[in-house]
C-alpha cells in the first residue's frame, strides 16, 4: 500500500510542504509518491454534468492525476490556508472530481470508496481556529466519496519555513506520520 501526497501550494518548499515533510520523514520513502499541483496543468471545471453529452475531454493533466489518485489507498492533501479555504490549485483538482464521477471509463466513486484521507493545512497565527472550516470541508468531501477521513494537522506559519517554529504542529505531524506508517504495513 502506498501514500500519495498532493501539494496544493503555489510555491515549493513553503510552510505546508515543510510540515508535510515532517509527516513523510516517518515513512519509508518507497511507500510515498508526491505530486505538486503547480507542476501539473489542471483546467478549471466546465460543468457539463447535466448536459446530454456529459463532460467533454479536456486537454490537461487531470485524467492522469485522477488515475494516480485511484491507484493509491492513502491520500495526503497538503494545502496552505488561502482566504480561509484550500488553495485554488487544490480546489481545481477537487472540483474536477465531478467530471470523474460522470466518467464512463471507470467508476470513480467506487474506486475512491474505502481510501484513507489525511490533511495538512498551514496558515497564520490563528490557523488552528480559522482552518477548522476547511477541515470540515475535507471531512464532507471524504464523507460524500465514502473515504475514511483519518486525521489532520494544522500549523502556524506565514513567512517561509516559519511553521518549523510551531512545535505543537511538528509533534502532531510526527505522530501522524508514525500512525500512517503503521497503516501502510
Amino acid at each position: 500500500m502506498k501514500l500519495l501526497t498532493i501539494y496544493g501550494s503555489s510555491r515549493k518548499n513553503g510552510n505546508s510542504e515543510a510540515l508535510t515533510k515532517k509527516v513523510l520523514q516517518q515513512l519509508n520513502p518507497k511507500d510515498v509518491d508526491e505530486i505538486h499541483l503547480m507542476d501539473v496543468h489542471i483546467e478549471p471545471i466546465v460543468d457539463e454534468r447535466h448536459t446530454e453529452h456529459g463532460f467533454r475531454p479536456v486537454d490537461d493533466d487531470y485524467e492522469k492525476l485522477a488515475i494516480q489518485i485511484m491507484n493509491h489507498q492513502v491520500l495526503l492533501f497538503s494545502t496552505p490556508l488561502y482566504w480561509y479555504g484550500m488553495s485554488g490549485r487544490m480546489k481545481n483538482l477537487i472540483d474536477r472530481f465531478t467530471q470523474s464521477l460522470r466518467s464512463t471509463e471507470y467508476d470513480f466513486k467506487e474506486k475512491m470508496k474505502g481510501k484513507k484521507m489525511y490533511v495538512i493545512i498551514v496558515g497564520g497565527q490563528s490557523a488552528p481556529y480559522t482552518a477548522l472550516p476547511l477541515v470540515q470541508q475535507f471531512q464532507l468531501i471524504a464523507q460524500f466519496m465514502e473515504i475514511e477521513f483519518s486525521g489532520y494537522v494544522i500549523g502556524r506559519g506565514v513567512k517561509p519555513l516559519e511553521v518549523l517554529e510551531d512545535e505543537e504542529a511538528i509533534v502532531q505531524a510526527i505522530q501522524l506520520g508514525k500512525r500512517i506508517r503503521g497503516e501502510l504495513k
